[in-house]
């Protein structure tokens, strides 16, 4: 298998764990609330904590007590970004990142200079002191350097839970290059519902040291299984495409995926570009004949009832357009003034979109 398998238990006092995963190459989210063993496992996957099971990577034989087999943490060829970043505070950027390309052999490299300085943008900060970084700043150039390791696999502990909100969205457009460009395992572990609706390929939900959940991202949105909201209006799903045009005078966006066109409303846009969109269920509404000609609502699609779930006041609708799945929350009533059964075909409104960006 190409990619991270592993099975790892662990007993701590009164904590156990006991999990098996299989992540390809791209992000997977390790997520689930504080405590629940998501850093642990990372642990226990480096090797810097010892657990029982198996852990391979690409084949490669990292742990099989089966076997005996245990390699320390230093011959496994990873990459770990904690929540601080580890940087020598006495020495400039460009010699922290070049302590960490000194780290692999020159016929090993996989991961150039100029693509680890690229990619996390920290070609401007190479003569500046570590001392003298704001914390993002600082995160960037540990991963950078981390990069210039030539991991295999890439661990990413809460790497930003100790940054403000303003320092978060400067770093996050920086991980999603990292997602796109990289051809690697990447854990990442959170428990923010904004940074795994935004990095993540799939998703393993952990509660109480186990995984309850795991598969992809937009599936386990569509299905309901994933708790990325605390509250039900929260519910919705993500839509990756890929933005076809931009309209500089309207401001308007035109965003190709699977089953056709959204049309969102951007400040600026390069056409080409990557796009995540969150829909929630709340900002879903179904009609039973196509009224684009009457409404100001921009994005309209045919679709097919799939499931009809929930009791009280409100139910969920899952919407078939193809390949993509939409939810709808609509009241109790509003099912029933509409006469909805599964298999029936209607039109899904989308009031409002939300670039992940």
């Amino acid at each position: 298998m190409r990619g991270l398998a592993f099975e790892l238990r662990l007993q701590q006092g009164g904590f156990a764990l006991d999990v098996a995963l299989e992540a390809t190459p791209g992000v997977t989210a390790l997520f689930g609330r504080s405590g629940c063993g998501k850093s642990t496992t990372l642990r226990c996957i480096a090797g810097l904590q010892r657990g029982q099971g198996s852990v391979r990577l690409n084949g490669d034989v990292w742990q099989d007590d089966a076997r005996g087999i245990f390699l320390p943490t230093h011959r496994r060829p990873l990459g770990y970004v904690f929540q601080q970043p580890e940087l020598f505070t006495h020495l400039s950027v460009r010699r922290n990142l070049e302590f960490g390309l000194r780290r692999t052999a020159a016929a090993q490299r996989r991961v150039a200079w100029d693509q680890a300085v690229t990619l996390l943008g920290v070609e401007p900060l190479l003569k500046r002191s570590v001392a003298h970084l704001s914390g993002g700043e600082r995160q960037r150039v540990a991963i950078a350097r981390t990069l210039l390791t030539s991991p295999r696999l890439l661990l990413m502990d809460e790497p930003l839970s100790a940054l403000d909100g303003a320092s978060k969205a400067a770093i996050l457009p920086y991980l999603e290059r990292l997602h796109r460009e990289l051809d690697i395992p990447v854990i990442y572990v959170s428990h923010s519902p904004e940074e795994v609706a935004r990095l993540a390929d799939h998703v393993a939900l952990m509660e109480a040291g186990h995984l309850v959940e795991h598969g992809p991202l937009p599936a386990l949105l569509a299905s309901g299984r994933l708790p990325l909201g605390s509250h039900a209006h929260d519910e919705g799903v993500i839509v990756d495409g890929t933005l076809e045009t931009f309209d500089a005078r309207t401001h308007l966006g035109t965003i190709r995926f699977a089953d056709g066109n959204f049309r969102v409303g951007l400040e600026n846009a390069t056409p080409g570009a990557i796009a995540r969109l969150r829909i929630h269920a709340s900002d879903v509404s179904i009609a039973l004949q196509d009224r684009g000609n009457e409404t100001s609502i921009l994005n309209i699609f045919p679709a097919q009832v799939a499931e009809i779930r929930g009791d009280g006041p409100t139910r969920t609708v899952h919407l078939d357009l193809g390949q993509t799945t939409l939810l709808a929350s609509l009241t109790h009533h509003s099912v029933e003034h509409l006469e909805l059964r599964e298999g029936q075909r209607v039109y899904a409104q989308v009031k409002a979109v939300a670039l992940l960006d």
